[in-house]
């Protein structure tokens, strides 16, 4: 194996990122081209995830949930995750500044192993509270929530309820309603 020395290899920065076509991520300045449209299966979980979390998050006036959309997390790393919760951010601007309570990855062939490790060390060492990895094929969630700076595995289920502690709010989540057709 031939190995090169890293200041021979690209780096790219948020300003950089404005000028692609396309969908792209950014992260620690190495850019990753986002997957195709996902499968039907994976935008119908998205929506009711969507749904259930605007429904428990109705009388928590503080929190906001997002389809993806740029998350800025420094100038070399641009995320946009599947669905996520920021408590406490303006709805105006190009981007989210703020790091997000709760984040969800619905996990796709395609994304699952970046899912699984690059975005989960990201996400631990950006300070999401709960990082909650969907898998839509097994009708399974994995739920890690960050305590002492480290992801804990707390739950797994495929239908269970779960209360998320974000901010000043309490949320309830019934994952038996994003498998319902």
């Amino acid at each position: 194996m031939i190995a090169i020395k890293q200041e021979y290899l690209p780096h790219y920065t948020y300003n950089d990122y404005l000028l692609w076509e396309g969908k792209w991520e950014l992260i620690y300045g190495v850019p990753y081209a986002m997957s195709p449209a996902p499968n039907k299966k994976h935008q119908w979980v998205q929506k009711k995830i969507l749904f259930e979390l605007e429904e428990r998050l109705k009388k928590c006036r503080l929190c906001s949930v997002f389809l993806p959309i740029d998350w800025k997390i420094d100038e070399e790393t641009v995320v946009q995750p599947d669905l996520l919760v920021v408590c406490g951010e303006k709805k105006e601007g190009q981007y989210l500044e703020k790091t997000p309570a709760i984040i969800f990855e619905i996990l796709s062939p395609s994304t699952a192993f970046k899912d699984r490790n690059l975005k989960f060390e990201l996400y631990q060492a950006a300070g999401v509270k709960y990082y909650c990895l969907v898998d839509p094929e097994k009708e399974k969630v994995e739920i890690y929530q960050l305590s002492e700076k480290q992801y804990q595995n707390k739950f797994e289920t495929q239908n269970e309820d779960f209360w998320f502690e974000i901010e000043n709010c309490s949320v309830l989540f019934e994952f038996k309603t994003i498998w319902e057709l």
